[in-house]
């Protein structure tokens, strides 16, 4: 997905030329291809809810951004919000964080416990204190379908996507002069952008950086119920697990449990998860989802940042053309096309516009200074 947009903006905005590697184009390994698909304001960093903002403007547009020859994609977007509900030991977090979304122009509401059961009647509200709703700019859309209209629009404008696994990176005086894959191919650059997700570390490590960035496998589960949850957003309930629509259907997860290992098997879905945790406080928190039954799971990778849980955006410190956008840690596929359009005007033009993404650059890994995001699912 990152990929994919930045190849977007740098076509049809830069009128550069553009080749996309991929070590694989069936995707089936790929976070964005595995993801839950949805978007949120509710972050309590000012930069990721900008982001998301930018992103939202694009999405809500995206039939006539991403039109080919008069066919428009169509991408299901469902603003019904998210609803993150907290106990009295969380609700001053949820109160700094909603303080610092209101400051970015974020559309979220706090709801007490007889507010948040008047809005969702079939929702119980036992140990909740407080609900903080997007009343709109959140909910979720066909995020394989973006994914495609990337592609395709961005092919439309000239890009290239060719089937190939890079494993060496040639640089000299501060400059990467090209890219090598596994059969030896050399590809000259005159720029390279490093955006292979949770697979990002290895060839960043060629360019002397020492980037925190690993798989880290999220299960999700697809319910069926009779019950009738009308105007359900997507739920966060304070033990992680959350909930939303899909269609006739529902999707829900967790985080997983005890040590999750780096680049775990995709087909090992913990099914206990569910049985053990997510059912449970479903049951708790919608009495009706006693009557449930899990109909199919699958599992995709987060490129998780476990130094400070925020994207890695900007240029590799020490080179002059080499960028890199990695380590969204589970909301890259809401931001791709905000990240995209300004990381293309940074290579291209030197500077960002439009939105300033300094506060994700590389140097503050070297500088051991987080950015701590806490609102973290």
């Amino acid at each position: 997905m990152i990929g994919a947009a930045c190849a977007l903006f740098l076509a049809r905005d830069h009128r550069v030329g553009v080749t996309v590697l991929e070590r694989d184009p069936s995707y089936a390994r790929a976070s964005s291809a595995l993801s839950a698909s949805s978007i949120r304001q509710q972050f309590s960093t000012p930069i990721n809810i900008a982001l998301s903002r930018a992103s939202l403007d694009f999405l809500r547009r995206a039939g006539d951004e991403l039109a080919v020859d008069g066919e428009r994609p169509e991408l299901g977007l469902v603003e019904a919000g998210y609803l993150y509900l907290a106990t009295p030991a969380g609700a001053a977090q949820l109160r700094q964080n909603h303080a610092v979304q209101r400051a970015g122009g974020a559309a979220i509401e706090l709801l007490d416990a007889a507010a948040l059961h008047a809005r969702w009647p079939w929702l119980a509200t036992d140990g909740i204190a407080l609900g903080a709703w997007g009343v709109r700019g959140e909910g979720w859309f066909d995020g394989p379908a973006l994914h495609a209209a990337l592609r395709r629009k961005a092919i439309d404008c000239g890009a290239r996507f060719v089937r190939a696994d890079v494993v060496a990176l040639d640089g000299r005086a501060g400059r990467v002069c090209a890219a090598i894959d596994a059969h030896g191919i050399r590809r000259d650059a005159d720029a390279v952008v490093l955006a292979a997700g949770a697979w990002t570390a290895p060839l960043a490590a060629q360019l002397g950086l020492a980037l925190p960035v690993s798989a880290k496998k999220r299960d999700v589960f697809v319910l069926s119920s009779p019950a009738a949850l009308p105007d359900c957003p997507l739920i966060i309930d304070p033990s992680g697990v959350w909930l939303r629509p899909d269609g006739a259907r529902y999707l829900a997860g967790a985080p997983p449990r005890g040590d999750d290992a780096d680049d775990a098997p995709l087909d090992a879905i913990d099914h206990a998860l569910f049985d053990e945790v997510i059912w449970p406080r479903l049951a708790a928190r919608i009495p009706a989802f006693e009557a449930l039954r899990v109909q199919s799971a699958w599992a995709g990778y987060y490129d998780m940042n476990t130094f400070d849980h925020n994207a890695v955006v900007g240029t590799v410190p020490g080179w002059d053309n080499a960028f890199i956008a990695c380590g969204f840690s589970g909301h890259g596929m809401q931001q791709a096309p905000a990240v995209g359009m300004a990381l293309a005007a940074r290579i291209v033009n030197g500077r960002y516009s439009g939105l300033d993404l300094a506060p994700l650059g590389a140097e503050r890994l070297l500088h051991n200074e987080r950015l701590i995001e806490h609102n973290v699912i």
